[in-house]
């Protein structure tokens, strides 16, 4: 009798999707689904900077220490037995409990025991996969020494017996799940569905049965709640009396149960909703917008374009402040707070727009790591008289909108609502993200000068973007439905 006929195979590797959905846990160990092989830029982008940071760890240990690569299990425990120091792509397995495990690395303490250790680009050693993945590693090793994580900014960490319960968990869970021989019923998520390979798999299925987590705002235990009242769709739930619904998980309260209601006519019908005043802030505006790469090596992430729309001589004026570098990183946060207050020497009633809290999130993290929370600018910038506006506040508090996710482009580019169009169909975030790790790497100047013309088109088309959403929101304050 085989193992997997006593237990289903685990390992390690499935903990990222474990944290995320257990359909597609199910899915990538037990469907037959043939998937779409072309490859994700960004997806490639991380994996290459993972495979340059192991490399990285990989040549810092055999400075150090004799290593050896592993070709199978076998030769994993012909190395272990031989006490090599460091043993490379370690093969691990238990036959009795079903597990299959390659930790990136196993290193020989001075008492003879290995110890597990990964290379993860990632800065937080307490992210879920990454403890179950090194605690794992240390239940297939029958050891009680911490694991350790070469971390992104190459400092390390260790990994311990608090890793113990969600590792169990997983293992238990996943035993259950891998049991199943059908495809589990999930809740539909926008933020996590949007960017798994099975969405077209799955997302036809929550259309049909009307998934009450297909409306924003709906979490799962939302619609589990109102499922329990008798609500089980979404033409249900717009057809439901907001006013006399009992409070749910997440949705308590009248407002948020209107906008529930709302929210599902919305999804139905395509229609509108102004449920508030709309309030804009009187002032000069100037439109900001930052593109930060959250792929480096020395800081958390590297903010390398500030962008800036003004009106300056009576035209909307695209200005940035860029780095190329992340040494170059205190450069622009400081080049950045002077554009701030030139602005503000320009204009009296200054008025910052930007969307989502992303630029003050980050403005205040910037503060801290330069110890300039006291600076004068700063203290501006964040304080109780902030020339910062949220654009997506006044959507979020005042509009209900026929869309699944409230996010400047799923606003913006809706042909029914602002129709503004970017001029790269393609670009995004991660996009920006790409070009500005190919201009980084680019030796020919042409090409590179190219690549930086494509991130600030893109940019100027997002302060732009907050522009035309400025212009679309103006006439709705005089649409009262509230």
């Amino acid at each position: 009798m085989s193992s997997a006929d006593i237990h289903p195979i685990i390992k390690p590797s499935d903990a990222v999707a474990w944290t995320e959905c257990d359909r597609r846990v199910w899915l990538e160990n037990k469907g037959s689904i043939i998937q779409d092989k072309s490859e994700n830029a960004f997806d490639k982008l991380v994996q290459d900077k993972g495979m340059e940071h192991e490399n990285k760890i990989l040549k810092m240990l055999r400075e150090k220490h004799q290593v050896c690569e592993a070709t199978s299990f076998e030769d994993t425990k012909m190395l272990m037995a031989d006490g090599v120091k460091v043993i490379y792509q370690a093969q691990l397995k238990n036959d009795i409990e079903g597990f299959v495990g390659y930790p990136d690395f196993l290193i020989r303490n001075k008492d003879g025991i290995y110890q597990p250790a990964d290379a993860k680009l990632s800065l937080n050693p307490k992210k879920k996969s990454i403890q179950i993945q090194l605690g794992f590693y240390r239940k297939l090793l029958g050891v009680d020494l911490p694991a350790i994580v070469y971390l992104g900014d190459s400092s390390t960490a260790e990994i311990g017996d608090e890793a113990n319960a969600i590792t169990e968990t997983f293992i238990n869970e996943m035993r259950i799940l891998l049991a199943k021989e059908k495809e589990p019923s999930v809740r539909y998520s926008h933020s996590k569905c949007s960017a798994c390979p099975y969405l077209e798999h799955c997302k036809p299925g929550f259309q049909a049965s009307e998934e009450l987590s297909l409306i924003y705002g709906i979490q799962a235990r939302s619609a589990k709640g109102f499922e329990k009242i008798g609500i089980k769709s979404i033409t249900e739930l717009a057809n439901a009396d907001y006013e006399t619904l009992p409070d749910v998980p997440y949705l308590k309260g009248s407002l948020k149960k209107k906008r529930a209601v709302l929210q599902a006519r919305s999804y139905l019908n395509n229609e509108i909703f102004n449920i508030a005043p709309i309030n804009l802030p009187k002032g000069t505006w100037v439109h900001f917008d930052i593109e930060d790469n959250a792929l480096t090596t020395t800081v958390d992430k590297h903010v390398y374009l500030w962008g800036f729309l003004a009106p300056i001589n009576g035209e909307n004026k695209f200005e940035y402040v860029w780095t190329d570098t992340e040494d170059d990183d205190e450069k622009g946060w400081i080049d950045f707070l002077d554009k701030i207050e030139e602005y503000r020497s320009l204009f009296s009633d200054l008025i910052l727009a930007h969307f989502s809290q992303h630029e003050r999130t980050t403005i205040n993290a910037y503060a801290k790591r330069y110890s300039m929370e006291q600076n004068e600018t700063v203290k501006y910038l964040l304080g109780d008289d902030s020339p910062l506006f949220d654009m997506q506040k006044p959507v979020l508090e005042s509009l209900v909108l026929p869309l699944q996710s409230y996010g400047l482009k799923d606003i913006c580019k809706h042909p029914e609502l602002v129709n503004f169009q970017w001029e790269d169909a393609g670009s995004g975030g991660q996009w920006s993200i790409v070009q500005f790790n190919r201009y980084l790497e680019e030796k020919d100047i042409k090409v590179k000068e190219k690549l930086k013309k494509e991130i600030l088109g893109y940019n100027r088309d997002d302060v732009i973007a907050t522009l035309k959403l400025e212009e679309w929101l103006r006439p709705q304050i005089s649409n009262k439905d509230w």
